[in-house]
């Protein structure tokens, strides 16, 4: 008797604890943000508000589209997200309109959005995961964390591979081609570019590219026109600014002198497809690196 009670005894200890294991590992849910900082949410996210657009693209493509509540102006990809109800813009929300949607989840841009408006987000207790990719790996690496925060790591696994399988293949297309100096004009009053630091540099390299202005400290830094002279690139590649600015070629040939005019490198890439941390930047990739060919 006492042998089938010790029995028993262990028997029922072992349920107990596999049930709990199995409970707390579907409760916790815990990865490490951009920043660093670990984020645990009690069970999977199923309230989100997107404080930036490609944070909001990046949701969707992890499969947590349905689970954003609120988002900010110019989220407009996919098409659902142009529905979402609106919070403000990246870098002026509304706090209150967003505690009244009373989020799970708040996935910001910590470069852009507001630091002292997250710091009062983050006072009230709401969960905050800061999404930065700086380079094209961290994009796959956003989708599987946002996949695992959301419960939706089948979906958001599946996006991260095809991403890196998209990648590898740009990868071997072009790494052993000619160099090309490009220049990428981000604005063109001031005028501004990026570093090497920025996602687009990478793009930029993945092409076969160089950037110019690669050694600049700051990640998207105002630069001056003789600065762009001096640096003589054969490819000016214009994103937001071509897109905002129907002038911008005329405004380079001005300079006849610049390779880039000379021999008419002046090109566009949607900034949709390529100023965004998302998949689809692997598409305005192939726009560039297609780009960069024709001037070999």
């Amino acid at each position: 008797m006492p042998r089938r009670r010790s029995v028993f005894f262990h028997l029922s200890l072992l349920i107990l604890v596999i049930f709990f294991i199995a409970n707390r590992s579907y409760a916790d849910v815990s990865v490490v943000d951009d920043a660093g900082r670990v984020v645990t949410l009690a069970a999977p996210a199923q309230r989100i508000i997107s404080l930036a657009p490609h944070v909001t693209e990046l949701l969707y493509a992890a499969g947590a589209g349905k689970y954003i509540v609120g988002a900010v102006s110019y989220s407009d990809y996919p098409a659902a997200a142009k529905e979402l109800p609106r919070v403000g813009s990246y870098n002026a929300f509304d706090l209150e309109a967003i505690v009244a949607l009373q989020p799970d989840l708040i996935v910001a841009w910590q470069s852009a959005n507001p630091a002292a408006a997250l710091e009062k987000l983050q006072a009230l207790s709401i969960p905050v995961f800061f999404s930065e990719p700086r380079q094209l790996e961290d994009v796959a690496g956003n989708l599987e964390r946002l996949g695992k925060l959301t419960g939706n790591e089948a979906i958001a696994d599946a996006a991260s591979v095809a991403f890196r399988g998209t990648l590898r293949k740009l990868r071997n297309q072009y790494h052993t081609a000619r160099e090309v100096s490009v220049f990428y004009q981000v604005w063109h009053q001031p005028l501004m570019t990026i570093n090497g630091e920025h996602i687009i540099s990478e793009v930029i390299a993945l092409c076969g590219g160089r950037n110019v202005f690669a050694s600049l400290p700051a990640l998207a830094p105002k630069i001056s026109l003789e600065a762009v002279l001096r640096k003589d690139p054969e490819v000016v590649v214009a994103g937001n600014s071509a897109l905002n600015h129907s002038g911008w070629k005329d405004d380079w040939r001005r300079w006849p002198a610049l390779r880039a005019v000379k021999n008419d490198h002046l090109f566009y890439v949607n900034p949709d497809i390529i100023q965004r941390h998302t998949p689809r930047i692997l598409q305005g990739a192939a726009v560039l690196c297609q780009q960069i060919e024709r001037v070999r």
